[in-house]
């Protein structure tokens, strides 16, 4: 059989039908991720402060270890509710998710292990490096189904973790305080970019 031979524009046309397949996929597909994440991270957040703040008890914030099992339940729901066309850049972002989920199923094990060595872990660092690992998840998001809001709403995130980070290098603890930035990272970072593509996905269909 002999292959067609796509000319310039044709090609453009292609690629702007993926990224218009893989943004309706994302923003209406299985009900935003990002507004599913953001909210519930945003909820959390504001909880374990309460709880913390007011009872004293730091002990709350293993509460943190409950996202693994709302990723479980958001696993769960993507396999039920398939998207009818999976695109290239579909794909793309799939695989970007896939390695952002195992850096953080890799962080957890490792400061498991280093608990049973050392005897004692500060797990209060996966705040920044979680902000790290969404930011950049959310970001390079952005620049697949291009757009330039969901591109940069993870700067905020990224601010707040260099100076969670710089403050462990001044050798200052972390405080409840630091669930709060944490929860409004993630307002920023994932409600805010949900329901703008919510909204062009509205405008389009």
């Amino acid at each position: 059989m002999e292959e067609k031979k796509l000319s310039e524009r044709e090609s453009l046309e292609l690629i702007s039908q993926m990224i218009h397949s893989t943004r309706k996929n994302l923003e209406v597909g299985s009900g935003n991720q990002f507004l599913y994440w953001g909210y519930f991270t945003t909820a959390l957040s504001v909880l374990l402060f309460l709880l913390v703040y007011y009872t004293g008890d730091a002990r709350w914030n293993f509460g943190w270890f409950t996202m693994f099992l709302f990723w479980g339940f958001m696993l769960w729901e993507q396999r039920r509710q398939v998207a009818e066309v999976i695109t290239y850049t579909d794909r793309a972002i799939m695989q970007v998710w896939k390695v952002i989920g195992s850096l953080f199923v890799l962080t957890v094990l490792i400061m498991c292990l280093l608990t049973f060595y050392y005897g004692r872990v500060d797990f209060s660092l996966m705040f920044p490096l979680s902000l790290l690992y969404c930011g950049i998840g959310v970001s390079i998001t952005g620049v697949v189904i291009r757009s330039r809001l969901v591109t940069w709403c993870p700067l905020v995130a990224f601010c707040f973790a260099i100076y969670m980070l710089m403050a462990y290098t001044i050798h200052q603890s972390s405080t409840v305080d630091w669930n709060l930035y944490f929860g409004l990272s993630f307002l920023v970072m994932m409600v805010l970019p949900g329901h703008y593509l919510n909204r062009k996905a509205r405008q389009v269909c």
